[in-house]
């Protein structure tokens, strides 16, 4: 009878294969095939077995319907290929329902002496969920959906055959395109493994992710909402930790970086007592933490350090938190004076300021309600700003119509009538 190892020792060899450690990825691979048995792509598959961010699907028009030469008939368009979002709707869903992969629309009708005209191909419908993001082969951008019943024509169908194509009907288009799906959230929690991301997720929202002591405990992007008294809701996805070297695809991090791209607002989560992932790797202080947190995204991709941030220094629970803390916030409000502790390499270009620093103990619920006041006053704060610029933006605009309408000397082809005077 086969012994599996305890949760713990399976997330210690999937970090070392992930994160290249530990002899190598093949030294690895034999120790997670002797330990669970069978090829270690298929476990790890296996693990991220509910949860699909991305398909390749193969898509194609309808040829058109032949012409009728005699009568001069024009045959009938084929059909297009769209892909139309829907809010209940998940690309594992969606594999598994079409598990060839393969969309192809309707031939359009020939031409015949009862009906000259031939009638349209059928369209075909890719049902997929709302934040999609659409490329061809080559990685160029077809269209995002990010409402509710958004469409997008990716394969158009063959014209009909008529007299400019000799009668004879086009082939319609062929085309393979990538669904790439970012999760549209208010907030998206970032940290490192074990920082306690999924127990905060479920005290501030009604999600039940998986909760452990081990690192690598999320495997897949969670999403929970918070909900408010007076009815408001706030979406919150839970990412999978980062380690250092996430953003050159280091751990599995790097993965699911892509979904905070589309998050409002950040919320770091850092443990008060710091973080070592293994004893293979260097003990981070909770400052060293954020720094580096602050790096792997800044070069993963500069624009996430204009998103709005928030900070949770979780487990405060812990023996000597309180003083711990109190070294944090010096540290936070004089960042350039410890930045010498740090190699060139990994400081960023820009420390991230937080709009709020908020306390909390996942575990004794400390600090959970001020965060979650500290949410939403952050969320109507960049509301109101952003209203605020779209509604300076529009008067601008109107302005500079009205100059412009008034400076236009009047036309030559004016036509004026003659002045009346009355007496």
């Amino acid at each position: 009878m086969r012994m599996f190892p305890s949760a713990p020792a399976r997330a210690r060899l999937w970090h070392e294969w992930l994160s290249g450690t530990g002899g190598g990825r093949k030294a690895c691979e034999h120790k997670i095939a002797a330990v669970v048995g069978g090829d270690v792509k298929r476990q790890r598959r296996t693990s991220y077995g509910n949860f699909i961010d991305n398909l390749r699907l193969f898509t194609k028009g309808g040829s058109g319907g032949m012409g009728y030469p005699r009568l001069g008939g024009e045959g009938g368009k084929g059909g297009d290929v769209w892909v139309v979002a829907h809010n209940r709707m998940t690309l594992k869903q969606l594999k598994d329902k079409y598990p060839q992969k393969r969309f192809v629309a309707g031939e359009g009708a020939n031409s015949r002496v009862s009906a000259l005209k031939g009638s349209k191909g059928k369209d075909c419908e890719i049902p997929v969920p709302v934040g999609v993001s659409v490329t061809d082969e080559n990685g160029k951008i077809i269209g995002e959906l990010n409402k509710e019943k958004d469409r997008l024509l990716v394969a158009e169908g063959g014209l009909g055959g008529k007299l400019l194509t000799n009668f004879l009907p086009l082939k319609g288009q062929k085309r393979v395109i990538h669904l790439d799906l970012k999760l549209i959230a208010d907030i998206g929690l970032v940290g490192f493994p074990n920082a306690g991301k999924s127990s905060l997720l479920s005290k501030i929202s009604h999600a039940k992710p998986a909760i452990a002591d081990y690192a690598f405990t999320t495997i897949k992007p969670e999403l929970g909402k918070i909900m408010y008294s007076d009815f408001k809701q706030i979406s919150v996805a839970d990412l999978p930790g980062l380690i250092e070297g996430a953003h050159m695809n280091k751990g599995m991090g790097h993965k699911f970086l892509k979904h905070i791209e589309r998050t409002k607002q950040l919320l770091f989560v850092v443990d008060i007592s710091g973080f070592q992932l293994s004893s293979q790797t260097h003990y981070r202080t909770a400052f060293e933490t954020i720094i580096l947190l602050s790096k792997e995204l800044e070069l993963y991709k500069e624009e996430l350090h204009t998103k709005p941030a928030l900070l949770a220094v979780n487990k405060m629970d812990l023996p000597d938190a309180q003083d711990k803390f109190h070294v944090l916030m010096n540290q936070l409000q004089n960042p350039k004076e410890f930045l010498h502790l740090f190699e060139k390499n990994m400081i960023p270009e820009r420390t991230v300021e937080f709009q709020h620093i908020i306390p909390i103990s996942a575990i004794t619920g400390e600090g959970i309600d001020e965060l979650k006041n500290c949410i939403r006053k952050s969320l109507d704060e960049h509301a109101n700003q952003e209203n605020d610029a779209y509604h300076k933006k529009q008067l601008l605009n109107l302005h500079i119509s009205n100059t412009v309408s008034y400076s236009e000397p009047p036309s030559k082809n004016a036509v004026s009538s003659p002045r009346m005077d009355i007496t």
